[in-house]
């Protein structure tokens, strides 16, 4: 048992011992590393606009190269981030798009695996390196299309910038360079953004973007930074459309249509997001979705959003539709007659109101009674006496008749007197 434990190990350690790591630098001028299995690389740099080219050579004979499998492993990280890169290639070749980094350390080295079992038969060393790239200015470049044929993009400038420079914008697409439109400045007058209107996209073809930095006072200094983007991989979709909204067997059941896109139309291209009033967002992929529910509340709106998830990653999200609302069908009856009551009631008040102000009945039913005037009064003053005048000359009248009369006449003429004037009828 003790021999069993102790070998293996013992091989280990050997292997271990007899393994060197090496680390070289083209500035110093020793790319040749030598590990102690024999294995070396030479490497090479070429820079190229924003690509470096970097490529590596090897000691291997032509009969290693039959009889094993030849790789290697790089790895890089750009400065000011934590993330590595990490890759296994058969090409002594690898193209780094710096962006806007302003260089990068890397590392790289050979192994041999056995043809039949892919074992690792032989490892060099790691060859280190560091490249530094020219000072970046620019961050937080961000660039997005909506509505299908519009383009944005921005930036902003580092604080340590010289005052000096400005920025310029093009870009590169199936085989034509654009220029910007129309710029995007901020309190210095300096460009941070480009917006460009009715361009033309082919989803297959990159983006390659060309942002240069000159100095104002002297044109023949200055920078470029570039960066490539697949065109559906920054597009802002349109909400869906034609969405509906239905209370179907104690559900709700919602539909709608994707938008127009510059890309691929394929339902399996969309991922959906549904957000229903008082409940959680919900992912989709089908244009439809069905909610069952116990007991319904008062109103229930929904919104539904998009964004292209499964054929090309993309990870902007579309604006939320406009609310769709349903409501309880018995509820929905109720309110509606309410609704109606109430409306036609202040139909007819506003009716009454008008007939009444058309017709003066307010002024008709509130009007005073009026007193009689002076003049109204003066003139019946004088008929009273002009009245009370004739009255007394027919009187005077009827007494000389009277006393010319006999006496039995009198008499008579007395009562009949009486009685006209008990009757009213002396007037006459």
């Amino acid at each position: 048992m003790a021999r069993v434990t102790v070998v293996p190990v013992t091989l280990i350690l050997s292997f271990f011992q007899c393994k060197t790591l090496f680390s070289t630098s083209l500035a110093s001028g020793q790319p040749d590393v030598v590990d102690a299995l024999g294995l070396h690389n030479v490497l090479q740099i070429t820079k190229h606009d924003s690509r470096v080219i970097l490529s590596w050579n090897n000691n291997l004979t032509k009969e290693e190269t039959e009889k094993y499998t030849v790789k290697y492993i790089l790895s890089y990280k750009f400065f000011n981030t934590t993330h590595e890169r990490k890759e296994r290639l058969q090409e002594k070749k690898k193209i780094i798009r710096l962006q806007l980094h302003s260089g990068f350390n890397a590392k790289v080295k050979t192994q041999l695996f056995a043809k039949e079992t892919e074992d690792v038969i032989k490892e060099s060393g790691w060859t280190e390196f560091t490249y530094k790239a020219p000072p970046v200015y620019i961050q937080n470049l961000s660039c997005i299309i909506y509505n299908i044929s519009f383009f944005n993009c921005t930036w902003r400038i580092k604080a340590e910038a010289p005052e000096d420079i400005q920025i310029f914008f093009s870009y590169r697409h199936v085989g034509k360079d654009f220029e910007c439109q129309q710029y995007i400045k901020n309190a210095r007058k300096k460009n941070t953004g480009c917006h460009m209107k009715e361009i033309y996209f082919q989803p297959s073809r990159k983006i390659s973007l060309n942002i240069t930095v000159r100095d104002v006072q002297n044109n023949s200094r200055r920078l470029s930074y570039y960066k490539a983007f697949t065109p559906q991989t920054i597009e802002k979709l349109n909400p869906p459309i034609n969405v509906s909204v239905s209370l179907e067997n104690r559900s709700i059941k919602i539909h709608w249509k994707p938008p127009p896109t510059i890309g691929s139309a394929s339902n399996k291209c969309f991922l959906y997001q549904v957000k229903l009033t008082g409940h959680k967002i919900v992912d989709v992929t089908a244009e439809k979705y069905e909610y069952p529910f116990r007991k319904p509340s008062n109103k229930f709106a929904a919104q539904v959003r998009v964004k292209k998830e499964i054929c090309i990653r993309n990870k902007i999200w579309s604006e939320w539709s406009e609310p769709v609302f349903i409501h309880d069908e018995k509820r929905v009856d109720v309110m509606l007659l309410s609704l109606v009551l109430f409306c036609l009631l202040i139909f007819l008040g506003g009716l009454l109101i008008c007939a009444c102000r058309r017709y003066r009945c307010l002024e008709v039913l509130t009007m005073p009674v009026p007193y009689p005037s002076d003049h109204i009064k003066t003139w019946l003053a004088a008929d009273e006496t002009h009245h009370q005048k004739q009255i007394s000359m027919q009187m005077e009248t009827h007494s000389e008749v009277t006393i010319g009369l006999p006496e039995e006449n009198r008499d008579k003429n007395v009562q009949q007197q009486k009685c006209l004037t008990e009757s009213g009828l002396e007037d006459l």
